[in-house]
Parts: C-alpha cells; sequence; structure tokens
C-alpha cells in the first residue's frame, strides 16, 4: 500500500476513502486530465480484490453458514411441510399458536417503520426467533419475519453487487454501448438476464485474457449468440437436449443474418451522414429501413423464451445409438462451422456435462476458457463449478443456479438417488458435508419462491393449492390412495369447478368416482374453505424463509470455492434484478495462473 501511494502522490491521483467499493473506485485527477495508467489500475485492482476477498474469507463465509444453520434448524419444519398434507395433517395447529389473521396483518404491514419501532422497544420475548422454547410453536410473527429477513443473502451483506463487480474489473475504463439490442428479440426477463450477464462475462473474458466460453446448459442459446455476436468470443453452448441445440442453432443463424444486415445498414447510413455533413440529422425519415430487420428481430427469439429444462440424461442410461446420433452431430456442426469461417463464433454442442468430461473431446480448438451457466438446472450448476475447479484450462467461472427443488441431496434420508452415483448436488462445500447437513425436498422447493414478486401482489396461486389439499382429505375419508405416488397433475387448469376438479382427479389417480355425490364433494369445499385463511398465512412464511434457503445453498457453493487453494478470487454476485427475475445471484470465481501469480497481476 505504501508503494501505491507514493505512486498517487507522485502522479497526482487521489483515492477517496470509504468503505464501499464504487466509492473506492471513484478516482479523480488534480488536474481534471487524462486516464489512469494501466499498471495503476491494476495494482488497485489487485487491492480491490484482496479487500472483497478478506471481507468474505473462507472463515467468515463458514461463520456466515453457522448462523444460517441455527435460523433455519428452528424453522426448516415450515419449509419442509407438504402443502398437499396441510389438511390432513393439521398442519397450522401443530407449527402456529398464533391466528392466520395476525400473521397475515404482520405481513403486509413488515414495511411499517413506526410498527418495526414499536416491536424493538417493547421486552425482548422468550422465544428463538419467534417460536417458543417449550412448544416449538410460532409466537411472535414479527420475529420470525425479523430474523428472516436478517438471515438473508442482503441481510448478511456477503454479495457484491454487479455494479461493484464490474467497475474493478474494467478498471475505471468506460462502459461500451451494445450495439445488438436482445429486447427485439426476446422478453423483457430473458433480455435483462443475457445482457446483464453477458457483460460480466465479457469483462472476466477480458481480465483473464481468453477469448472461448463454455456455456453449460445453454438451452436455446440466448446467452451463447449475444455473447458471440456483441462482445466477439468463441463460445461453446453445450446442452443434453440435442433439440435445444438444434434451435439454438437455427436462432444463432437467424441472428447472425440480422447482425450483417444491421451492421451494413448503419455503416451506410454513418458514410451518408458524413459525406453530406449531417451528422446531427435523422435521415430515418428521409429513408426506408433495410427490407426484414424488423422480421428478424420478431422471428429469432421471440418465441419460448422462458422454457422447461429438458431432463438430463447420464450417459450411462443412453443407447449406443443414441451416443452415436450425438457425436454424429456434434462433428457435423463442428464441421458446419469451420466452413463458415471466423464469423461462426458460436457452436452449439449436444453432451451431458459432469467434472469428469474431457472437454478437449468435445472442443478440438479448446483453449483457456471461462466456464458460464445461466440458470442451469439443478445439479448442473454444481457440477459446473466442479468442472470449474477440476480443469486446468479454465480460468473463470460465472453460474447462476436455479430449480434447486430439482438438487440432489447426499445426506436426505428421503432421497438417496444419488448416492449410488457417488456425487451430489448438495450439499458442495466439504464444511457442510462434514456435518451431514440437508435441507429436504420441500424446503428446496420452497427456496425457488419469489419473495419480491410475492410482495408485488404476484402471489402464490392459492386456489390451486387449496383444491389439492381438499382433495386429500377426499382421498383419505374415501380410498385408500391417498398416500399414492401417482400425480394428479395439471387438473386444475382444466377444471371448471372444484366439483369438476375432483371428478377430474379422480379419474386421473383411476378411482371409482361414483361413490361420491357431486353435494358431498361440494360439502369438503365449503367446509375448509373457511380454514383458507390458515394456508395462505403458512404459505406466506414459507416465502419468508425461501430466501433464507436459497442463501444456504448459494453459502455453500461459495465456500467450496473458497475450499480451494487455487482461486485467486471467488464471491457472490447479485446480477439481475429480483424481480424480473427471481434466481438473480451468480457463483463467481477466478483461478491463479499457472505460476501461482493472481490473473490480475500488473502488465
Amino acid at each position: 500500500m505504501l508503494t501505491c501511494i507514493s505512486y498517487i502522490k507522485k502522479s497526482e491521483y487521489i483515492v477517496i476513502s470509504s468503505s464501499s467499493l464504487l466509492d473506492c473506485l471513484r478516482l479523480e485527477r488534480t488536474s481534471a486530465s487524462g486516464r489512469l495508467p494501466s499498471c495503476f489500475t491494476q495494482v488497485l485492482f489487485r487491492q480491490l480484490l484482496n479487500m472483497m476477498s478478506s471481507s468474505c474469507s473462507l472463515t467468515e463465509i463458514q461463520r456466515r453458514i453457522d448462523e444460517v444453520k441455527r435460523f433455519l434448524s428452528v424453522t426448516l419444519s415450515i419449509a419442509n411441510a407438504h402443502t398437499v398434507e396441510f389438511y390432513t395433517h393439521d398442519v397450522w395447529k401443530r407449527f402456529m399458536a398464533v391466528s392466520p389473521q395476525e400473521v397475515l396483518s404482520t405481513v403486509s404491514s413488515c414495511s411499517d417503520q413506526q410498527r418495526a419501532q414499536q416491536h424493538k422497544e417493547r421486552e425482548p420475548s422468550e422465544t428463538t426467533f419467534g417460536f417458543c422454547r417449550d412448544t416449538n410453536r410460532l409466537v411472535d410473527t414479527w420475529e420470525l419475519l425479523r430474523a428472516a429477513k436478517a438471515h438473508s443473502l442482503p441481510g448478511l451483506g456477503v454479495c457484491l453487487s454487479r455494479d461493484e463487480l464490474l467497475q474493478a474489473l474494467r478498471e475505471n475504463r468506460d462502459d461500451t454501448d451494445a450495439e445488438l439490442e436482445p429486447d427485439e428479440f426476446m422478453n423483457s426477463k430473458k433480455s435483462h438476464e443475457v445482457q446483464s450477464m453477458s457483460e460480466v462475462v465479457a469483462c472476466l473474458a477480458e481480465r483473464c485474457r481468453v477469448k472461448q466460453v463454455i456455456d453449460v446448459g445453454s438451452g436455446k442459446g440466448y446467452l451463447s449468440s449475444f455473447l458471440s455476436l456483441q462482445y466477439g468470443l468463441r463460445v461453446y453452448g453445450i446442452d443434453s437436449s440435442s433439440t435445444n441445440t438444434l434451435g439454438a442453432q437455427e436462432r444463432n443463424r437467424k441472428l447472425k443474418k440480422f447482425s450483417r444486415v444491421y451492421q451494413k445498414h448503419s455503416k451506410a447510413e454513418e458514410e451518408e451522414k458524413a459525406l453530406i455533413g449531417l451528422s446531427d440529422v435523422d435521415l430515418s425519415a428521409e429513408k426506408d429501413p433495410e427490407p426484414q430487420t424488423d422480421q428478424l428481430f420478431l422471428s429469432a427469439l421471440s418465441v419460448d423464451a422462458i422454457h422447461t429444462p429438458s431432463p438430463r440424461v447420464p450417459p450411462g442410461q443412453l443407447t449406443a445409438e443414441e451416443r452415436e446420433r450425438r457425436k454424429r452431430e456434434n462433428l457435423e456442426r463442428k464441421a458446419q462451422n469451420r466452413t463458415e469461417g471466423a464469423g461462426a463464433v458460436f457452436s452449439p454442442l449436444t453432451s451431458y456435462v459432469t467434472a469428469e468430461t474431457e472437454l478437449r473431446e468435445l472442443i478440438d480448438e479448446l483453449e483457456d476458457a471461462i466456464v458460464v451457466g445461466l440458470h442451469t438446472c439443478g445439479d448442473l450448476a454444481p457440477s459446473t463449478l466442479r468442472m470449474f475447479v477440476a480443469k486446468a484450462e479454465l480460468a473463470a467461472v460465472c453460474s447462476v443456479g436455479c430449480c434447486y427443488h430439482l438438487l440432489s441431496e447426499e445426506f436426505d434420508p428421503a432421497g438417496r438417488e444419488c448416492v449410488s452415483r457417488g456425487v451430489c448436488g448438495f450439499p458442495l462445500s466439504q464444511y457442510l458435508r462434514d456435518q451431514s447437513w440437508f435441507c429436504g425436498r420441500n424446503a428446496r422447493m420452497s427456496a425457488c419462491l419469489a419473495l419480491e414478486r410475492v410482495a408485488l401482489g404476484q402471489g402464490i396461486q392459492m386456489e390451486s393449492l387449496f383444491y389439492r389439499a381438499v382433495l386429500h382429505v377426499i382421498l383419505r375419508d374415501h380410498y385408500s390412495a391417498f398416500k399414492s405416488e401417482k400425480r394428479v397433475g395439471n387438473v386444475y387448469s382444466k377444471a371448471k369447478s372444484f366439483v369438476d376438479y375432483v371428478r377430474r382427479a379422480l379419474r386421473r389417480l383411476e378411482l371409482d368416482e361414483s361413490q361420491l355425490p357431486d353435494s358431498n364433494i361440494q360439502h369438503y369445499h365449503d367446509t375448509y374453505r373457511l380454514r383458507m385463511d390458515e394456508m395462505h398465512a403458512f404459505n406466506m412464511l414459507k416465502v419468508a424463509l425461501a430466501p433464507c434457503i436459497e442463501g444456504l445453498i448459494l453459502l455453500d457453493r461459495l465456500c467450496y470455492l473458497k475450499e480451494q487453494e487455487d482461486l485467486s478470487f471467488s464471491a457472490l454476485v447479485q446480477l439481475f434484478d429480483p424481480l424480473l427475475s427471481p434466481r438473480c445471484y451468480a457463483v463467481v470465481g477466478l483461478k491463479n495462473n499457472e505460476d501461482g501469480t493472481r490473473s490480475y497481476t500488473c502488465t
């Protein structure tokens, strides 16, 4: 730091002292001219990343994990309560010593500052996070909500913002405006995600001095296409679904066609402006736009922007014919990309990938690269991190996971499916594995809930949950199949009434519906309708706990990276607006160079 300070004085630079990373990066030159020299910004970048890493060291992350674990050890039973069994198991009475009206009132007023102050000033209750220590039932809703907020990722203060990371990676350089606006190709959610993440990935690639990106679980190729066309990166999109791979290839072809048309049209327009000296005049009114431009925009990426992830089939479960077909398709795509020349910078490939996957067998031209994943489903997110750690050619990772309910848990007694495979999605860190910690499937399902959206009224579809829970009562009372593993499926969307819903469900379950008259079915509905507030209030508490469960899963992934010795930097970064994209956190990591130096050394 002394060397850096003397350099600052000699060059008349001033660093504004602040605990905020953004403030630390606001450098002003007393002469108000010129840019920071490259060597200085490299030093600054190193110091800033050191500062961020030390503030979230392995020990600190483990301490945060312990805090969340302590909270969840008391509250996880709520998240693991199955909504289907809400009435058959009398869930409200088991866990609650307050009325549903009190819970709903407290939830709706939790942002009321005056009420918060009144609660703070009263005598502390003899509870653990709002639960009675003798009965383990909830007696203080406000205390539970306060504790839930404190044990979420924002409350724990362990995340960087996207702007903070970008400021450090850019070394005080200005942003560059995107020439290709993805809003024209996809809905606002996907557009926001692709733009936000691609900029981070491009900065990581520049920082690590690599030109290749491996997009794991690339799906329809939105991120891959944008990275290749906007930032000129060579992107290999790997997806286990050949349908997604073929769709991504066709969409990328349309995007490249539009990109050429757009760039040609823009260049011609700029040249015309320069020739007539009217650079500030809008010529669009005098000249028709390039034909088919809008159609290209709309057709390229507008359909099925949000898709259900295809099931990942392990290689051992593929037939010999399917393995041969995938190999042939990948070889054909490689040959096609080579014939298209340098412009073909996105190569979609079909493969099931794990940490053991030999990337060079998939990618002949593989160099040092960054591995990324945008909303990689279930176990694919932790597999991406394992791959990053295991492969020397991967210099950095940026992984945003989703579908926590599809994670396999090593120590969950109710789901030991991953034990035979020898690898599970959770826990990933040795720290939590040593403690045999598990969440449970219903809790992981709860982690998928979107607190910010529910808070704005984009709530849970309560009626469908209510119908399913009352159906379970009917199955218990009149059939011996109420514990059946067979699923009712999406009957609710087709039903015109509760009676119609029950009859459709009974037919789906292959049960005799003739023994149950309509009047009896309606009586169940009317009886339990009076208790619907209980289910509503209980599910709102599940929503409040969702960020804490998600936080533990993500802290486990960050802890796993912190446990590795060859990483120079790792962090959780909020990439997206949670209202647009609830799964908004990325796990980011950078490796040391092969000689042991950090990847951001001064040149």
